[in-house]
């Protein structure tokens, strides 16, 4: 798995990266077949507080690329939301690939 963090008027620093990146386990624990992760943490320059902070993620999955984004007064909130997000969209396209048992035709007498 190929993963990139960066940031947008933000240094990420250690505890940044190793907090993303035990998020990220998650995901890896739901579906293993995750080749590229790109995570872009940024800070808005908005005159309100609220929802600054924004992290995006782009998940290339065998068969499908997968993106979520979240906004929040705390970065790390923000990265919460944004695995959860993930989480769900995860669990669902792995669902749709397993999920491929199809009710047979009734037969026409």
């Amino acid at each position: 798995m190929n993963l990139t963090i960066s940031g947008h008027h933000l240094e990420v620093t250690d505890a940044l990266r190793s907090y993303v990146t035990g998020k990220l386990d998650r995901i890896t624990r739901h579906f293993d077949q995750v080749v590229d992760v790109k995570v872009l943490l940024s800070v808005e320059k908005q005159k309100e507080k609220e929802k600054r902070q924004r992290a995006e993620c782009n998940i290339h999955v065998k068969g499908n690329d997968l993106f979520a984004e979240s906004a929040h007064e705390d970065l790390y909130a923000a990265v919460d939301e944004l695995m959860d997000k993930l989480d769900r969209q995860v669990v669902k396209h792995k669902n749709k690939l397993t999920e491929h048992h199809h009710d047979a035709p009734k037969r026409m007498i």
